[in-house]
């Protein structure tokens, strides 16, 4: 594989301790692999990418004056948020759609896109972390996903997801602050948990350093339009400079209580 896809970095120098990461931003179905036998339809629907994710992800970074990290090509070529050994990382059927081309990959083509996706991106955010702890700045890592508002027929209540992995204390800040505001519904882990496989991302990047870390989950039908993408991305920068209060005032002293 010739090709390397990297990670798109916008703010790499910026001050801020927080580091906004959005690895399921894009649709983009390059060669290739090109649309993996997908409808156009399908293409554009929740099981190729996160809508709604991308710009609210970089009008937070922007908010946060915070380097923003994003993927440049569809999660069901490679999802970012799975480690190469994991069948989801390409996945043969989302929620109810089989992919073709996805239907049948021997380990050559795990290979390559593994070092053709996967490897690049996660090398881009690792440099970019470490030279952040180098110059004194630890970071806050806060991933920034969509969910479907119907998932295998089921409606889902939950309008915001708040996700940690091993350490809880700096998430559990969050939905504290973000629950004071009460534009959203918010509740830990929903409507997924590190249980199932999510926190991958969390996982490599964020606990190794015992950094503070949330991954953001919001229904995707709350983020349609551009007002209200705009609106929730404020909403957020808003909830997560006041959870990072929050958590440096009781860091060393007590956790923020669970939720």
């Amino acid at each position: 594989m010739e090709r390397a896809f990297q990670a798109q970095i916008e703010r790499p120098d910026s001050p801020s301790r927080f580091v906004v990461v959005c690895e399921h931003a894009s649709n983009f179905f390059p060669e290739p692999w090109g649309n993996l036998g997908l409808t156009p339809e399908q293409q554009v629907a929740h099981i190729a990418w996160d809508p709604g994710a991308l710009p609210v992800a970089r009008a937070l970074a922007g908010l946060l004056d915070a380097p923003f990290v994003h993927a440049p090509i569809s999660r069901l070529i490679y999802d970012l948020n799975r480690p190469p050994n994991a069948a989801s990382a390409m996945p043969a059927r989302s929620e109810v759609h089989d992919i073709p081309g996805n239907s049948v990959i021997d380990a050559t083509e795990r290979l390559n896109r593994t070092r053709a996706v996967y490897v690049p991106f996660h090398q881009d955010l690792s440099r970019l972390i470490a030279e952040r702890l180098a110059g004194g700045i630890a970071p806050v890592l806060v991933t920034m996903h969509t969910f479907t508002p119907i998932f295998h027929g089921q409606p889902r209540a939950v309008e915001v997801g708040l996700i940690h992995d091993s350490d809880p204390d700096f998430t559990h800040c969050v939905a504290e602050a973000a629950q004071a505001q009460s534009h959203y519904q918010v509740q830990v882990n929903e409507p997924y948990s590190a249980q199932d496989g999510v926190t991958h991302m969390l996982a490599m990047h964020a606990t190794p350093y015992g950094l503070p870390h949330v991954m953001v989950e919001i229904r995707n039908d709350l983020v349609a339009t551009a007002d209200t993408q705009k609106q929730a991305a404020e909403w957020l920068a808003s909830a997560l400079t006041a959870a990072l209060g929050l958590y440096d005032s009781r860091k060393g002293h007590d956790s923020c209580p669970s939720s």
